[in-house]
């Protein structure tokens, strides 16, 4: 029984700290190698992809790349040229597209199957015998400008140009401002699934070439695709931490250099921190989890801990020094406080990092098990490791001369900061239930005001904005970051062109495609679409399986028949034994497109519908679904749009259920963990008071500042109840221990200036190293890392100003039971201060 006693465990690592720290400090340089070893088997994963995993939305897109492609081809893929000028049409940019198009399709290594373009049907028009790109440039560079115009205005009802060109295409003019070229390469099918969600992409290689080749032609010709923008995916984690990692560490040594103020304890600090994230980043690997873009978030948030941690270790046990205790004892009195301080935090916060486990996004929960894994690394490195290198370094300054600058602690009693710091006794004192009131009534509000906070995903989120902040680009190499064009290429497109790459969405059908009411059933939901689709005639603009038997019928008088053999009703559309309309439609040159659309045992179908470009996200969605809705076959809405959404009700839903869990499970933890430790559940109460007013204030400021749930920020209000709890278990605590000697309000003064001070350096040290996210050239990184800081200085001001007044109230209603803490006054009365 006595090992379920707590004591039991503080003594025993107290033993091991003081009397035993050579053997606990080589101890944890072994792992350091051993989980070092891991660091090398580290891999990335960047992109929306996977973000999609699990999604119902994503699985039918998935189903739809694996299934609808041409049997004995490989797959392929496109690039897209996107070009500009005043006029696209005149015969010199012609010949500069076509000129980019046959330099691409020169290159063997680039694989180009076939390549389209505006150019290409203008030539094709004054000399229709040009097929090569060559004969096309010849066909061009021989027209004079007036047969160009010409051409141009010949084809201005030609589906095939007029998609081709920007919204600004005047036909009397024979003019553009911008066009689209298509340049098709052979890639390995199963390479390419996900590729326009980012992530890894067959086509970044190919791409990369066709940036430096199309560069060469001249004029404003650029390059798009889901090679450039699984790249520009990746590039922007690299640039990011280039900026960010050098001003994080000029900012955490500025601040630990005021908090330690001494350079032995300031390199034991440093020292652990790089030893807990070596920790965490080797089980990553050797873990296999991937890295990824949420998971950048882990440094700075260890860090955050570390240096708290870090600090209150070294700033309590020079307060016990200035007692004039020795070094052991020192460090005894220190651990008794700290290790449980140290042990509700760590608790606590990996249960807000736990709580992600709950979400139904793969990024998230992984990023919630390596935060919380990485917690407890951080326990174990500062509440065991760095007070053992303390108390073994403090001994050699006993015997050798190793220089000692400032061992005095934060806070300590007639300076300024315990001044400041002591601005939330007063009131709490006079007038407690007053202030408590106040903090909810603001708390409330701010909770009222953040039921605005939007939510959004989408493959822009991960990628830098379409223009650098000029102080990106003022700064010197290597952390001036990359060229980015995808971002703004995305809004070109979406802007000019009405018929983007977001401007189609699918309804993946299963069973039934073989039914003889099948085919009449796709004409019939196309009836009356909803106001975000293109129609014609009160008909939606679609492709199906439907279109390609019509396509085929209308050059295929043999093909033509079939179809009249199987229709009943006269229609036009087979209506009996599809499946032998099938047979035959797959045994014509159109069998290739058929099985775009209609899978090789007729077991599923796609339809492809073409929705206004600048319709909102939600109305497009909402009119996909009740497509889906109209078919009495199962139908599933699916499309970039349709994905990005469901995982846009996904982070919400993330945020909310982890929130709740987070809150729940803190709770019921401070209540268990302060009945086994201290005798008394009821404290929890007053620890979660500024959990509660720092989470509330942390949502509105997202409302605030325009800051909507995403794939970083969703996990932001769970993080907060974790880093908060950090600050409030401090306080608690330390006035659980001085309220046994002292009377309350030289408790209260005594626990804001000592544990106060402490945290007020972690607080700046850990605002400073997190805000330099707001320079990371990923927006949403930013994003986060604003938010972090600000629930960081939520968690302090609370732990000042409002849990003062909990602790006060909670010491008035508690009973007159004396607080006896762990390691309290029968721990004290065998400590005596040392002689020096």
């Amino acid at each position: 029984m006595a090992r379920l006693d707590p004591q039991w465990f503080i003594d025993w690592a107290d033993d091991k700290i003081v009397n035993h720290s050579r053997r606990v400090i080589l101890t944890f340089l072994v792992l350091t190698v051993v989980f070092g070893a891991g660091l090398s088997a580290v891999s990335t994963e960047s992109g929306t992809e996977q973000f999609a995993e699990e999604v119902p939305a994503e699985e039918a897109f998935t189903r739809i790349s694996e299934e609808f492609s041409p049997r004995f081809q490989e797959g392929t893929g496109s690039t897209q040229l996107i070009h500009r000028a005043p006029n696209v049409l005149t015969r010199r940019e012609l010949l500069r597209m076509l000129e980019a198009q046959k330099r691409l399709a020169d290159r063997d290594d680039l694989r180009v199957v076939q390549t389209a373009s505006a150019a290409s049907v203008v030539a094709q028009t004054i000399d229709p015998d040009a097929e090569s790109l060559a004969d096309q440039k010849r066909a061009l560079e021989q027209a004079t400008d007036g047969e160009v115009a010409a051409a141009v205005r010949e084809n201005a009802d030609n589906p095939r140009f007029v998609g081709l060109l920007a919204d600004d295409f005047n036909p009397t003019a024979a003019s553009s401002t911008a066009t689209i070229g298509v340049v098709t390469h052979s890639i390995p099918l199963a390479d390419d699934s996900g590729a326009g969600q980012g992530g890894d992409s067959p086509l970044t290689p190919i791409q990369g070439k066709a940036v430096r080749i199309v560069g060469t032609v001249g004029g404003d010709i650029s390059v798009f695709g889901s090679g450039v923008i699984a790249d520009e995916f990746g590039t922007v984690i690299t640039d990011s931490l280039l900026i960010v990692v050098p001003a994080a560490v000029v900012f955490i040594v500025l601040f630990l250099v005021v908090a330690y103020r001494d350079l032995v304890d300031l390199l034991l600090g440093t020292a652990a921190l790089v030893m807990a994230l070596v920790w965490t980043f080797g089980f990553l690997g050797l873990a296999n989890i991937p890295f990824n873009q949420v998971m950048i978030a882990i440094p700075p948030l260890l860090l955050a801990v570390g240096i708290d941690f870090g600090i209150h270790a070294v700033n309590r046990y020079r307060e016990v020094r200035d007692d004039g205790y020795d070094v052991g004892e020192s460090m005894r009195k220190a651990t008794d406080q700290l290790l449980v301080a140290f042990f509700i935090v760590t608790g606590t916060t990996v249960i807000g990092f736990l709580s992600n486990l709950v979400s139904n996004l793969t990024p998230i929960r992984d990023f919630g098990v390596v935060a919380a894994i990485g917690i407890i690394f951080t326990f174990f490195v500062f509440g065991v490791f760095l007070p053992a290198a303390k108390v073994e370094v403090d001994r050699l300054r006993e015997r050798y001369p190793i220089p000692t600058f400032s061992q005095s602690p934060l806070g300590r009693e007639g300076s300024s900061l315990g001044a400041v710091l002591r601005i939330g006794v007063k009131p709490a004192l006079r007038a407690p239930a007053l202030v408590l009131v106040a903090a909810l009534v603001l708390s409330g509000s701010a909770m009222w005001y953040a039921t605005g906070v939007d939510t959004e995903f989408g493959q822009e989120d991960f990628l830098p904005p379409a223009e650098a902040p000029a102080y990106l680009k003022a700064l010197p190499e290597p952390f001036a970051p990359s060229e980015y064009s995808v971002v703004a290429d995305i809004e070109f497109l979406e802007e000019r062109f009405s018929s983007s790459q977001s401007g189609v969405v699918t309804v993946f059908l299963e069973g039934r495609a073989t039914d003889d009411a099948f085919l009449e059933e796709l004409d019939r939901v196309a009836q009356d679409p909803p106001d975000t689709f293109i129609s014609e005639n009160r008909r939606a603009d679609s492709t199906s399986i439907l279109t390609v038997i019509q396509d085929e019928a209308s050059r295929n008088e043999e093909f033509a028949m079939v179809v009249a053999r199987h229709d009943g009703d006269g229609d036009g559309i087979p209506d009996r034994n599809l499946d032998e309309v099938y047979d035959a439609l797959l045994s014509t040159e159109s069998a290739d497109r058929a099985l775009e659309y209609i899978s090789d045992d007729y077991e599923t179908a796609r339809v492809d519908y073409r929705v206004e470009a600048d319709a909102a996200d939600d109305a497009v969605v909402a009119d996909t679904r009740e497509m889906a809705d109209r078919f009495r076959t199962e139908g599933t809405a699916t499309g970039a749009v349709v994905v990005f959404d469901a995982i846009s009700d996904l982070i919400l839903d993330s945020a909310i259920q982890s929130l709740i869990l987070s809150m729940l499970g803190t709770g019921a933890f401070l209540i268990f963990v302060y009945w086994w430790l201290e005798g008394r559940p009821s404290l929890a109460l007053a620890n979660l008071v500024p959990i509660l007013v720092a989470v509330t204030f942390v949502a509105g400021t997202m409302r605030l500042s325009g800051i909507s749930f995403n794939a970083f920020t969703a996990t932001v209000l769970a993080l907060t109840i974790g880093l908060g709890v950090d600050y409030s278990v401090h306080v608690v605590h330390r006035f659980i221990d001085e309220r046994a000697d002292h009377d309350l309000e030289t408790a209260l003064d005594r626990t804001v200036r000592g544990t106060g001070g402490a945290l007020a350096g972690s607080m700046l040290t850990t605002v400073f190293g997190l805000g330099v996210l707001v320079l990371a050239v990923l927006s949403i990184l930013g994003q986060f890392g604003l938010l972090t800081a600000a629930s960081i200085v939520y968690s302090f001001l609370a732990s000042i100003l409002i849990l003062p007044s909990a602790l006060v109230l909670w010491d008035r209603f508690s009973g007159n039971d004396p607080v006896v803490p762990l390691g309290g006054p029968e721990r004290d009365a065998g400590a005596v201060p040392s002689a020096d």
